[in-house]
Formats: structure tokens, C-alpha cells, sequence
């Protein structure tokens, strides 16, 4: 990644059970409290998913940690958090969702030139045989590294 990058939080998860067709980068629409815990790397994305509808998509369940200096001014942890993006997108966004089996998930957190940024992914749900296969293959990897050394 770019120098003025820099990522706070990843969903590990979100690659092992969905296969990721498309991303896409979101802003986040933030308090001030928000922001300077996520600058802190105080978030979670372990439970967080995307809702959207052809109004807008919020960031749901998403865990950002209250920041301790704000004291009675601080945010709700686990409020909806509004997603900035491109009309066009929304649009293509809302399309993919109403298709079955399809989600949007977010993938990452970064900050960008200053401003906390998200990346979201259109999904589809991976069968247990996909995951099996995912693990076999990368064993096979872990396995090829380690006679390559």
C-alpha cells in the first residue's frame, strides 16, 4: 500500500468465508470521538456487515471502542455508521444485493490522507467443500515454502 495509508483494522474472516467479487472504497461518516479511536486502532470488524437499500448502506455492528478523553461526549460502540459513496455505486450495490446468496461485507479500515476510509466487498457465501479447499490449498503452499527454504 501507499505511503499515506495506513490500515487499522482487517476482517480476516471475510476471505475465508466469502468469495469477494468486487470492492469498493467508502468513507465513513464519523463523530469526533469515532475518529480518534479508530486513529488509535480501537475497531472491530469480527461481527460487522454491510446493510444497504436504495437509500444509502450503513456499516452495522461494527465495534469502535469509546474514546476515554471524551468522557460524557462519547459515541454508542456499536451505532450504525452511515457509508459516503458514489450514487452510481449505491445503485450497483443495491443491485448485488438483492440477488440471492449475494452480501456486502467490509473487508478493511484504513486511514487515507486523514480521513478513515472502508473497504467493502460484494460477496457470495462459500459452501463447506470451498473451504475444505481453500485449507488443502493452502497447506499445499505452506508445505512448497518450507522445501524451498
Amino acid at each position: 500500500m501507499p505511503d499515506h495509508i495506513k490500515v487499522v483494522a482487517t476482517n480476516r474472516k471475510a476471505g475465508f468465508e466469502y468469495f469477494l467479487l468486487e470492492r469498493f472504497e467508502a468513507g465513513l461518516s464519523l463523530v469526533g470521538s469515532e475518529i480518534k479511536s479508530i486513529r488509535a486502532g480501537q475497531i472491530s470488524l469480527a461481527e460487522a456487515y454491510v446493510r444497504a437499500d436504495e437509500r444509502g448502506a450503513w456499516l452495522m455492528e461494527a465495534h469502535v471502542a469509546p474514546y476515554i478523553q471524551a468522557n460524557r461526549f462519547n459515541h454508542d460502540p456499536k451505532r450504525p455508521r452511515r457509508l459516503l459513496l458514489h450514487k452510481k455505486e449505491m445503485r450497483e450495490l443495491w443491485d448485488a444485493v438483492r440477488q440471492k446468496g449475494v452480501t456486502i461485507v467490509p473487508t478493511k479500515v484504513y486511514l487515507k490522507d486523514g480521513r478513515a476510509k472502508l473497504e467493502i466487498a460484494i460477496a457470495k457465501g462459500k459452501k463447506l467443500h470451498d473451504k475444505r479447499e481453500a485449507i488443502a490449498r493452502r497447506d499445499a503452499e505452506r508445505e512448497m515454502d518450507r522445501e524451498g527454504r
